[in-house]
């Protein structure tokens, strides 16, 4: 291209632009104030108002997403929480530590409705133990759980049950064993001991014992039932979690399926306590439970029957203090006044040692007085005012198998050579760790006195607390007669002056023995005695020496002298007062000031005796008994006739 086409082609261009320009160029607008310029491509009015709103939308619309967004994170977060609150939790219980399993030969063992898990002190552990594929319990969750009735003798390895014609002894370590006269065997090794505890292998106790029992595995548990009668079940609505307690964050035991029974025990809060089939025993909630109601669970097994000898007339029964053999030729003149008496007791036999040998001072021509009296004698046996004296010397010889036959043999030796009509046993010297020792030699005179012909009695105190241990439900079994000493409130070593017997001490004493005894055997004594209290305020001297003691607790010194009731009445008459009656003990009372201090008085007398005959009559005793004879006013035979015969 030459110059000159050059030059045009660059004018037609700039031209063309030029030209463009223009057409972009804002036109004037008449009419205003002054020439105002119009861009073609500016958006009017009415698209910018749309454009504007449409922006506050989309800026609205980010908060509220926005906002939902936190309110979401907020209700995520909450429900969260909510749920770590109350949601239902699936950790799973350890089994083992609930059922107090530490070995893998540990068996576990549930008794009604209880888990013998490991107590506080260890005592118990699992309850039960695999021994040669053999499952063994425990003895003491044996006797306190199951059947109190066997005995161990741990000093001559022996296991012991006393059935009404006599016992079952096994060895230790052996399969043989001898019922009565009859020897036996097992294929399993009856008792062993491991650890120093004793297990008895489980087929053997539900030889003797009343009761149901089945085996679990996993973990290995046996579940036994020995509580008959009604109990409440219940099925449940739909397959639903065991829990270890009431609360959806409890650990869960186990899952019981929809139609599944389970035993209702208590009820917590909209959850119930139950047990399974298979002997877990935790909480499912009330919602889940459908048909609740009662039934009765019943056993065929036949419990041995314990007879014995049961007279068919009200007790009367008098104690004679007999210390030695002359004083067995008063007899004549202790009965001389006496009325309505049924039984003699004199106190003839006590333990010469710690052997189980026998101090006797029975005499026949005594019997022979008594029966030509119409009286029977039962002779009492006694663990004090002989040859051993104190509670660790009755241990010593009650917890020795050999040494218990040996004593029984020698009194039922004594007794049929007197002619003597029964046995009452007055053992006040048992501490508790005596006390299953005790009550096997209960069982075991009795077997021997009813299989002479010998009625047998046992006294007791006033049931307390502190001396279950004399455990009077099982007396009842074997004996034929319980008697409740219904005195000894306030004794010599009594740090207060307080009655001997007042109407409530006598009364709760009834009351809480019935709860074990049948009335038909239960007999309450009554004392022909009272106390004369001496009573002067400590000096300081004294009550430092005593500080920190029981003792401290009470200001005053106090001595007592034991008083029959026609020297009771006497010592009154001559201090110059007037006893006076009071309603809280029902005894007449009375005191006065004499030789430097306080002498303080419950009688004993016609009105509170026959406050406490109103009491055996009410609850129809078998009869009442008297400490001592001797010790009486001549008018309380009269008494004790109205209320006995």
């Amino acid at each position: 291209m030459d110059e000159r086409e050059e030059r045009v082609v660059k004018t037609r261009s700039t031209a063309g632009t030029q030209q463009n320009k223009a057409r972009r160029r804002p036109r004037r607008i008449a009419g205003g104030p002054e020439d105002t310029r119009v861009d073609s491509n500016r958006i009017p009015p009415s698209k910018r108002r749309k454009k504007s709103r449409r922006a506050r939308r989309r800026r609205r619309n980010m908060l509220i997403r926005m906002l939902l967004v936190i309110i979401l994170i907020i209700v995520a977060v909450g429900g969260l929480i909510f749920w770590k609150r109350y949601g239902s939790s699936n950790e799973k219980a350890n089994l083992e530590q609930y059922y107090g399993m530490t070995g893998t030969d540990d068996i576990a063992v549930i008794v009604n409705n209880q888990v013998i898990a490991k107590a506080d002190n260890g005592e118990y552990g699992a309850g039960g133990r695999l021994i040669d594929g053999q499952a063994y319990i425990e003895y003491s969750v044996l006797h306190d759980f199951v059947n109190k009735r066997f005995y161990w003798d741990a000093n001559e390895n022996l296991l012991l049950y006393t059935l009404p014609q006599g016992s079952v002894v096994a060895n230790i370590g052996s399969k043989e064993y001898t019922e009565v006269s009859e020897q036996k065997s097992e294929e399993y090794v009856i008792w062993q001991t491991v650890d120093n505890k004793a297990y008895v292998a489980l087929d053997f106790v539900k030889k003797y014992t009343n009761m149901e029992c089945k085996e679990y595995q996993d973990p290995n548990r046996v579940m036994i039932v020995n509580e008959f009668g009604k109990t409440t079940v219940a099925e449940m609505k739909r397959d639903t979690q065991v829990r270890f307690q009431g609360g959806v964050k409890s650990p869960i035991l186990t899952e019981v399926k929809k139609s599944e029974k389970v035993t209702v025990i208590e009820d917590e809060d909209g959850w119930k306590k139950v047990r399974t089939s298979d002997g877990f025993i935790g909480y499912v909630q009330t919602n889940s439970l459908k048909h609740i109601k009662e039934e009765t669970i019943s056993s065929s097994f036949e419990e041995p029957q314990y007879t014995g000898i049961s007279k068919d007339y009200k007790i009367n029964m008098a104690w004679h203090n007999v210390e030695n053999t002359t004083a067995n030729g008063y007899i004549q003149d202790m009965l001389a006044s006496t009325k309505s008496l049924t039984t003699i007791a004199p106190t003839w036999f006590h333990i010469a040692d710690t052997q189980g040998n026998l101090n006797s001072i029975a005499d026949a021509d005594y019997v022979n007085y008594a029966h030509q009296s119409n009286l029977e004698v039962w002779a009492v046996l006694r663990d004090f005012h002989g040859g051993i004296n104190s509670a660790d010397e009755t241990y010593e010889v009650l917890s020795h198998t050999s040494r218990r036959t040996n004593l029984i043999d020698q009194v039922i030796a004594a007794a049929l050579q007197a002619g003597i009509d029964g046995i009452n046993l007055d053992f006040e010297l048992i501490s508790a760790e005596c006390g299953e020792d005790y009550v096997q030699f209960v069982r075991e005179l009795s077997i021997k006195c009813h299989q002479n012909g010998l009625a047998f009695s046992v006294d007791n105190y006033v049931p307390m607390p502190y001396n279950t241990f004399y455990d009077l439900e099982e007396q009842s079994v074997f004996a034929d007669y319980v008697v409740i000493m219904g005195y000894d409130e306030h004794v010599e070593g009594s740090y207060e002056a307080g009655s001997v017997a007042s109407y409530g001490y006598v009364k709760d004493g009834i009351e809480n023995a019935l709860k074990s005894v049948p009335k038909e055997k239960l007999i309450n004594a009554i004392p022909l005695y009272t106390r004369l209290w001496f009573e002067t305020p400590k000096t300081q001297e004294e009550l430092a020496a005593e500080a920190d003691t029981e003792a401290a607790d009470y200001p005053n010194k106090v001595t007592s002298t034991a008083l029959g009731m026609e020297d009771a009445e006497k010592r009154v008459q001559e201090a110059g007062v007037q006893a006076s009656w009071n309603e809280d003990t029902r005894q007449n009372y009375a005191q006065w000031d004499a030789d430097g201090g306080t002498y303080k008085i419950w009688l004993e007398d016609s009105q509170s005796l026959e406050e406490k005959l109103k009491l055996i009559k009410k609850n129809d005793l078998a009869g009442v008994a008297e400490w001592r004879l001797g010790w009486e006013n001549s008018g309380v035979w009269d008494l004790i006739s109205q209320y006995i015969n």
